[in-house]
């Protein structure tokens, strides 16, 4: 060998044998997608028919308490990790030591569809994730794979849980990517970390995500419709791009960043006041019992969904300010309190009716402020001002890209690190949870023994 020829390195062996697995995460990816569909459908299913049963049965809100007892004494009885939820599921992803229980996919199933069934204001799209990490990481440990596969996989599984429970693919692999760390925000000073959204396409291993991620939210979404689900078609958003409309987005934005911070606050404050109470199950029973009184008060337009409300403010059609208030109130008190359930679909309802509120006093056409809304108070909410973009593109058109995209990013910026999802990472490796508590992230497993795939599954 000359002197002037280079030296071989391992890096181009580890790139081409990257590239050789790119059929087999695509694979997997697909078979992840096929679990998210397939879960995604039967909760789906059962969720409108128990939606369907509370309509025609009004009296079934009185009995929420008693719901909240029994999900609640299921939860301290049998729930063991998998009430840790979305947290676990990003817990694995950043750090596998363990298993995800494989109770977890029938358990918040089941809690979430008899919340509803009562009247408790929760969404639907912490049960699809999580039924799609429980269900995908039960099919790594049949395949015997290894902790740093699970973690692709399992970023691929809370990909095709979103893209299938919205019928949004493409929002669905930017979310999945997303969701794992808050990515701008950083302290002074500090380097910026690279989003694993873009890192992929520099970094050949990273690709294993993104192609297994892009592969579970496809097939998660086809299957789901093609077992007959419809997801509703959202109004096209038309309206003329210039400076003027960006500018008052971009104010919107404002609010809605600030409406996704009282969002968090106001779940924690519930979820503080509700400790007091020593006997856990008791919590969601005490918070069914304020539901019921707050409806004697308000009435019924904030229980369940709410989608109602969502099809009126992108409609046009005027809202008052107490809707997107009293939306947050309800949902707060119902998830701070102990019910099973997501929060997104509420932050739906919360943004499109703050934005149909605030449309007339920004000079925005009603139906486009409760668009941009609809996405915005969401992406401050869960940190993911792309994946929301995405979303509005899919969900309302090519026309909504541009102001959608402003006021997702200064939402984003105004609601800071804190989210939804306490164990999301910021860019210095910390949790947004950990921010008080002065510990740096090692998993919440970090104190346990790993458990490698064939183990048993902790409780």
């Amino acid at each position: 060998m000359s002197p002037n020829t280079p030296e071989p390195t391992a890096a181009a062996p580890r790139t081409l044998e990257s590239l050789r697995a790119l059929p087999r995460w695509a694979a997997l990816g697909a078979a992840s997608g096929v679990l998210a569909g397939l879960a995604c459908w039967a909760f789906l299913t059962g969720l409108d028919a128990a939606t369907d049963l509370r309509l025609d049965h009004p009296a079934l809100l009185y009995l929420l308490p008693v719901a909240g007892l029994a999900i609640g004494w299921a939860y301290q009885r049998f729930g063991g990790r998998a009430a840790e939820g979305n947290a676990l599921l990003l817990d694995q992803v950043h750090q596998p030591t363990a298993w995800v229980p494989r109770r977890m996919a029938p358990m918040v199933a089941v809690g979430t569809v008899a919340s509803h069934l009562f009247g408790a204001s929760v969404g639907r799209e912490g049960t699809a994730l999580q039924m799609s990490g429980s269900l995908t990481d039960a099919l790594a440990r049949q395949l015997g794979l290894r902790h740093e596969d699970r973690r692709v996989l399992l970023t691929a599984a809370i990909g095709g849980g979103f893209g299938a429970v919205f019928g949004v693919p493409l929002a669905g692999l930017a979310f999945g990517l997303e969701v794992q760390r808050v990515t701008w925000h950083r302290p002074s000073g500090e380097r910026r970390s690279r989003p694993l959204l873009f890192a992929g396409f520099r970094d050949p291993a990273a690709l294993h995500r993104v192609l297994a991620t892009g592969a579970a939210a496809l097939v998660g979404d086809r299957v789901v419709r093609a077992l007959g689900h419809h997801h509703p078609r959202r109004p096209q958003l038309h309206v003329g791009i210039d400076a003027a409309l960006l500018g008052r987005a971009a104010l919107a934005g404002v609010a809605f960043g600030l409406a996704a911070v009282a969002f968090v606050a106001a779940t924690d404050l519930v979820r503080a006041g509700a400790r007091q109470l020593p006997w856990p199950p008791l919590r969601p029973a005490v918070g069914g019992a304020l539901v019921v009184g707050a409806v004697a008060l308000v009435g019924r337009s904030y229980l369940g969904l709410s989608l109602p409300l969502i099809d009126h403010a992108l409609a046009g059609d005027p809202v008052g300010w107490k809707v997107p208030l009293l939306k947050l109130a309800f949902t707060a008190l119902c998830l701070g309190s102990g019910f099973i359930g997501g929060e997104v679909t509420p932050l739906f309802v919360i943004g499109t009716t703050l934005g149909g509120a605030l449309a007339p006093t920004l000079g925005l056409p009603p139906a486009a402020g409760a668009a941009i809304g609809f996405v915005a108070v969401f992406g401050g909410a869960t940190n993911t001002p792309v994946a929301c973009t995405v979303m509005a593109f899919e969900l309302f058109g090519r026309g909504a890209v541009a102001p959608a995209g402003v006021a997702c990013a200064v939402a984003y910026l105004c609601s800071g690190d804190r989210g939804i999802y306490p164990t999301q990472l910021r860019p210095d490796g910390w949790p947004v949870s950990a921010r008080r508590a002065g510990e740096r992230f090692r998993g919440r497993g970090a104190g346990r023994a790993r458990s490698g795939p064939g183990s048993p599954s902790p409780r």
